[in-house]
């Protein structure tokens, strides 16, 4: 583990969000995508993954995409930049900082050395499709909160992803849930790249766009954080299943 002296030190500038457009998702994407829920169904598994490998480098070439709607394995994959990110374990990096007492950066294994926690809950979207019974595996945001010593006052955390653009927000109380980790294995596997890996959020009892994929920031605020990438644009701040859309009233 690193500790930081400051968080400026470690935060790097986003890309403003002001005048972000939807574009076409390019041909290429759109038939790798294709391909790979096909292959999982046909072949199983290990194809699926394969593809799934094959078509990030192809969609982060082709760049020209706003979202990405094609299934891989049981979900379908977003992306709001074009493309599909990655980031190898080994250049893996979480930044913890913000108004904290002690800034820390973890790499993907100090994150897997820390105490684990397992859950096997549901990935519901915005949208209206659900993934049932997903395994997750990872840490605890609030065991995460807690290493860097949050202090006293602190009204919410903030978010980041090294796709430059994506950001999210909880409030301190939502942040401290149990059912709230950075996971960085789903259904018994790492998080590959098309799912947000090596590490992403996951907030089990909220909409899926407050589990911001590739994540790499983690950032407490003194004062309320300003809403994310999609609260921006008309989404629900707090995004609890079932409250946001009228759509879906199943419990969580």
């Amino acid at each position: 583990m690193r500790t930081v002296g400051a968080a400026a030190r470690y935060w790097p500038k986003r890309r403003s969000l002001d005048g972000v457009e939807g574009k076409p998702v390019g041909r290429r994407v759109v038939l790798g995508m294709m391909g790979t829920g096909l292959a999982g169904i046909v072949f199983g598994s290990k194809a699926a993954d394969l593809l799934e490998r094959v078509v990030a480098p192809i969609a982060s070439r082709d760049g020209t995409g706003f979202l990405s709607l094609f299934p891989v394995g049981r979900f379908r994959i977003y992306t709001v930049t074009g493309r599909l990110h990655s980031r190898s374990d080994v250049d893996y990096r979480l930044n913890v900082g913000g108004f904290v007492d002690s800034p820390v950066t973890l790499t993907l294994d100090e994150l897997r050395a820390m105490p684990a926690t397992r859950m096997t809950k549901d990935f519901q979207c915005v949208t209206g499709w659900r993934v049932h019974d997903v395994k997750w595996t990872g840490v605890r945001l609030a065991d995460l909160l807690d290493k860097a010593g949050v202090k006293d006052g602190a009204q919410g955390v903030r978010f980041g992803s090294f796709d430059g653009v994506y950001t999210e927000t909880l409030t301190m109380d939502q942040a401290r849930r149990d059912d709230v980790i950075v996971a960085y294995e789903m259904e018994g596997k790492p998080v590959t790249a098309a799912h947000g890996g090596p590490a992403r959020l996951y907030v089990a009892p909220m909409y899926g766009y407050k589990s911001i994929k590739w994540l790499d920031m983690i950032e407490v605020s003194e004062k309320e954080p300003r809403p994310g990438y999609w609260e921006v644009r008309g989404y629900d701040t707090h995004a609890w299943i079932g409250k946001s859309n009228g759509r879906d009233d199943r419990p969580v």
